[in-house]
């Protein structure tokens, strides 16, 4: 099962988790130089401090990279193909890996978090064209 390939009780991924289950897209801050990062870790990857916080994202970025996957997923990841895989780059700095919505997104364009609910378990982000 997908389930087993993520650790939703990692207490390093946990308040991003709880996040996503009401649809908010958060990010860790080191409270020692400030520096923005994404994917969760126990320390800050650009001083080593362990002075970690949550903070809400904007939830706008620009798409960094994509590729459009053909083969078929696993049933359990609820992906139709074909399905794009991006990296976005959000406003405050770090990069996601997610999927892209909607066929006007390429590398460059501004992009918006949206979810997608999942069965079960917290939605994901994903990203489609952002609104003026």
């Amino acid at each position: 099962m997908v389930e087993s390939l993520f650790d939703w009780a990692d207490p390093t991924t946990a308040h991003f988790w709880e996040a996503a289950s009401k649809e908010q897209l958060v990010i860790q801050q080191c409270g020692a130089c400030r520096q923005y990062q994404f994917y969760p870790r126990p320390f800050c990857l650009a001083c080593d401090s362990d002075d970690i916080g949550w903070v809400a994202a904007s939830g706008r970025g620009t798409v960094y990279s994509q590729t459009t996957v053909h083969l078929k997923a696993a049933p359990e990841l609820g992906l139709v193909t074909p399905y794009v895989v991006a990296v976005v780059q959000l406003e405050e700095g770090p990069r996601l890996l997610t999927n892209l919505t909607g066929e006007a997104c390429r590398i460059g364009s501004p992009v918006q978090v949206g979810w997608r609910s999942r069965q079960g378990q917290a939605p994901v982000p994903v990203f489609g064209p952002a609104t003026p």
